[in-house]
């Protein structure tokens, strides 16, 4: 079957990100009476671009010669002068993985949105901006140029905020749909910086062109052969800014202020968001343009850039995680850290690591959140954990889903693919040149990601419930727990592609055949690393069982660490007052700036403008005087003058012939007096 697709794949590729772009472009325009059939429309064509992508994927997964899989296309889209500008898209192990995900994990959040929606008004114009957002994504995972990543790149980012923004009736949500939209501008430009310098130095913004692109060997080596500012090579400046466009969209210190409160929009949002689609887009961002980051000369800035802002995010979110008592702002500060895993990974040479858990996370953090709303649902819209409490009584199936993705992100050991996929990412930072600095953070946000995922389970299944408003919470119905259970399944199942024992997932990234070893797990560094791993999991979760094994019966008591941690208690949960800080260095400044700039207008600018215009007028008035008594009147006494003239002439101009020709006798009889009197 897959020999039988490879000669249509190229065309194939394009209609998988096009068919969800073309129902987003048919769904905006049907009325919100027919919510139904666009949710149907939006459905299908999700379905249709996953099979796509599966199949994309099988063709992918045999290597030719020896190398992984490449097929590239590249296509005019417009020239000026003698210069092509070229697009196409590109299916290679990286995309293919990542393509074969988002369309997989985002068709069953579109399934889980058609129960968990299904009451809202504008519930067709939902799935049209979900539509938008994934072939969007998915433009992003094929293209096979810069031009055409940075413009799915945008438009990743106007469909987060139309979602994010979607109960815009809300100030909170309107808000943080316009600080998403804002913060995440400022990695674009450095992105649009750097991309439009890449184009500069090499003339092509293709990532693979026969030997041309961006990404193959010719144009690497002359980008890494040419210094600028500071010594850097223009690889290594052109790098750094890509790495801050990845930033903002994936949420790393100091640009990840907007993810937290990107939860403002409906729970099948933030799965899509914080799975498959946005957040990932930086990290997928790094690996493509990895080669750049590598080639970047001697003193390995980007990457080491990437590395200790990977570990240095991952440690804060993970303790930011800690203090939070909304159930989805975990999951939101949880997926901030786990992000700095990807670039830890990324920046220690592991891209094989990094996407293993980019696509392992994708599975148990889309399954978190659904789980989450499934507890919202069931529990009527609540969403504090300290209100809950016994959850598992009463949404047993909820808990079985939600303990799976739980343990897969806290690390549970051999089962979940969470652990491999952890594992992986920290084998990656041991063993990289550049210090232990990194790895030391990540392992420290891994023993706290266990303690803050027992924290959320403990508070909201177990014990006894503890807000009385909340009665009779309820299971959600099967269109939203199929979805649970198809996620769970693949948290549990990727770890079979990704264990020491057989890394099939890596060897497949390199172009390689896997080989399984059983002496694999028995080598001194893997029962080193695998040791550490299972002693931070079991500190974390043995330490936040003791804290939280007897919670309290009153959702208003201080919770256990508060009273422990007293003030670092509030620190935590205002997210280390990242947001206070920018609003007073930054915000503040700029308004001030802003107030003297509409005082300087309102006190200079519009008394001269006045000024300026009443000193125009009068001008005009006296022109206009001047024009019309004087122009005027003058050009008319001349043209009276001439039509007088000329009436006096007419007079003249009898046409009688007889009056002529006694005209001419009596002229020529004066000639004739005068010539003789002259010659007299």
């Amino acid at each position: 079957m897959a020999d039988a697709l490879q000669p249509h794949l190229p065309l194939l590729l394009w209609l998988v990100p096009l068919l969800p772009l073309l129902a987003g472009a048919i769904t905006a325009f049907m009325p919100n009476r027919m919510g139904r059939p666009a949710s149907w429309l939006a459905l299908g064509a999700l379905l249709t671009s996953c099979v796509i992508a599966l199949a994309a994927l099988a063709c992918a997964l045999a290597p030719v010669h020896e190398k992984a899989f490449h097929l590239e296309t590249a296509c005019t889209w417009f020239s000026f002068g003698d210069v092509a500008l070229k697009v196409g898209l590109v299916l290679d192990p990286l995309s293919a993985a990542m393509g074969a995900m988002v369309t997989f994990v985002a068709f069953w959040i579109f399934l889980y949105s058609t129960g968990y929606m299904k009451h809202e008004a504008r519930f067709g114009r939902f799935f049209c901006f979900l539509s938008l957002f994934s072939g969007a994504m998915l433009m992003v995972v094929y293209s096979n140029s810069l031009l055409l990543l940075f413009m799915a790149w945008e438009l990743v980012g106007l469909a987060s905020y139309l979602l994010i923004g979607y109960y815009f009736e809300k100030p909170s949500a309107a808000a943080a749909a316009q600080k998403a939209f804002i913060t995440t501008r400022v990695g674009d430009m450095a992105f649009f910086l750097g991309m439009i310098w890449l184009y500069g130095q090499t003339g092509t913004l293709l990532f693979f062109d026969h030997g041309h692109g961006l990404l193959e060997t010719d144009v690497l080596g002359s980008l890494a052969g040419v210094t600028t500012i500071g010594g850097l090579t223009v690889s290594a400046a052109a790098a750094l800014l890509l790495l801050v466009g990845a930033m903002g969209k994936s949420g790393q210190v100091p640009l990840h202020t907007w993810l937290p409160d990107a939860m403002e929009g409906p729970t099948p949002v933030s799965a899509l968001i914080h799975a498959a689609t946005m957040v990932a887009a930086g990290v997928f961002l790094v690996a493509r343009t990895h080669p750049i980051f590598m080639n970047s000369g001697p003193t390995g800035l980007p990457l080491s850039a990437t590395a200790w802002i990977g570990g240095i995010t991952a440690l804060y979110a993970a303790c930011v995680a800690l203090g939070q008592n909304d159930i989805k702002r975990i999951l939101a500060y949880s997926t901030v850290s786990q992000l700095g895993f990807m670039m830890v990974a990324l920046g220690t040479g592991g891209v094989a690591a990094a996407m293993f858990h980019l696509i392992a996370h994708a599975f148990f953090k889309a399954l978190l959140f659904l789980s989450a709303g499934s507890v919202i649902h069931g529990c009527h819209d609540e969403q504090d954990i300290r209100r809950m409490g016994g959850l598992a009584r009463s949404m047993p199936k909820t808990f079985v889903a939600y303990a799976v993705g739980m343990m897969a992100l806290a690390g549970f050991p051999f089962v979940f693919s969470g652990f491999w996929s952890k594992e992986a990412v920290l084998h990656s930072a041991e063993t990289w040149p550049g210090g232990h600095g990194p790895f030391l953070l990540a392992a420290t946000a891994a023993l706290l990601t266990a303690f803050y995922m027992t924290r959320q389970a403990l508070l909201v299944f177990f014990g006894k419930p503890r807000n009385p408003g909340v009665s009779h919470p309820h299971e959600s119905p099967p269109v939203m727990l199929v979805p649970l259970f198809v996620l769970a399944a693949g948290a549990v199942l990727l770890a079979l592609i990704g264990t020491p024992l057989w890394p099939w997932f890596e060897e497949w990234m390199k172009g390689e055949t896997a080989v399984f070893n059983g002496s694999a797990l028995t080598t001194p560094e893997a029962l080193k690393l695998i040791g550490l791993s299972l002693v931070l999991v079991s500190v974390g979760v043995s330490a936040s069982w003791l804290v939280y094994r007897n919670p309290s019966g009153d959702s208003r008591a201080p919770d256990p660490l508060e009273v422990k941690l007293g003030g670092v208690w509030s620190f935590l949960g205002d997210g280390m007052r990242f947001d206070a800080t920018y609003e007073k260095f930054i915000i503040a400044p700029l308004a001030v700036l802003a107030r003297v700039v509409d005082g300087i207008e309102r006190q200079w600018f519009v008394p001269l403008m006045a000024m300026t215009e009443g000193l125009i007028k009068m001008v005009g008035r006296w022109t206009g005087r001047a024009d019309e008594k004087g122009l005027n009147d003058g050009f008319n006494q001349i043209c009276s003058g001439l039509q007088g003239s000329a009436d006096s002439a007419s007079a003249c101009q009898s046409g009688r012939p007889q009056a002529y020709l006694r005209a001419i006798g009596l002229g020529a009889s004066v000639l004739l007096i005068l010539y003789f009197w002259l010659i007299a």
